[in-house]
């Protein structure tokens, strides 16, 4: 009987949570879970009631990767099947880069290979201190190659020059030090550290929110030309008089709580 090795949960206050739900093999992702992790991601991006995402895994390990079943078809694919099956997973990294909400990732035991991509596509990471992590692929004989955008962007082109090379695992320490993760917790607090940063963002406008993830990828890597300087100052006028702009500033300058703001318990 098949599983649904992605599940998908949304609670009251627009909290997506989406699960790699095959931990009896420590969440190793195939071309199954490839395709449901884009249904899951398409779903969370298209919904207007979800305004933060969490990335969390069932069991021991986030992910070990890929798994060893669907490397051994691969084996045996042609270079067009191969080509096809690469751009799949390619397309799920790149939805899951450029959701409109904010994403946190939870990341407890094992991170492995394709593991990191998910990781350095997600806004945030939280990480366990028992968590462990390798780029492993040239081991088998491989290289991270359709992650690597996102993960070089990520760590930066220093440590990915090492860590694509040696496949050496390392500690979430040194994945914090590196900006892999953002947080480094004891793992009875991964829940609790994460929610600091939920209730964080169910008190911000989710437009705006929208507008800032974005306006990180469109200053990247850009000269401060007279254009650039320009659509930032469209932005800026565009988010003032919108509905939630004028919404915040009103409640701001009122002394109370705008009304897209929600509140969550410490549970």
């Amino acid at each position: 009987m098949s599983i649904d090795t992605v599940v998908t949960t949304i609670d009251r206050l627009g909290v997506a949570t989406v699960t790699l739900n095959n931990p009896g093999r420590h969440n190793a992702f195939d071309d199954k879970t490839i395709a449901e992790l884009q249904l899951a991601f398409e779903a969370v991006a298209s919904n207007p009631d979800i305004r933060v995402m969490l990335l969390t895994a069932q069991g021991d390990s986030f992910s070990a990767g890929a798994d060893l079943g669907w490397m051994k078809r691969m084996a045996n694919y042609s270079y067009e099947e191969n080509l096809s099956d690469a751009r799949k997973l390619a397309n799920m990294l790149r939805t899951l880069n450029y959701l409109p909400k904010p994403t946190i990732a939870r990341v407890q035991g094992a991170a492995f290979g394709g593991a990191l991509g998910l990781i350095s596509c997600c806004d945030m990471a939280v990480a366990s201190t028992r968590a462990t992590f390798s780029l492993s692929e040239v081991k088998i004989g491989l290289a991270p190659a359709t992650i690597a955008p996102y993960v070089v962007a990520a760590i930066g082109p220093r440590a990915s020059r090492r860590l694509f090379q040696t496949a050496e695992r390392f500690s979430a320490e040194e994945a914090r030090m590196i900006g892999l993760v953002d947080r480094v917790v004891e793992e009875p607090m991964l829940d609790d550290s994460i929610n600091i940063s939920v209730k964080a963002i169910l008190a911000n406008s989710p437009s705006a929110m929208m507008a800032a993830k974005r306006l990180v990828f469109d200053v990247s890597n850009r000269e401060l030309s007279d254009e650039l300087v320009e659509e930032t100052c469209e932005l800026i006028a565009r988010l003032r008089v919108s509905d939630e702009g004028q919404e915040g500033l009103e409640a701001f300058l009122q002394k109370r709580r705008p009304s897209y703001s929600k509140q969550r318990g410490n549970s």
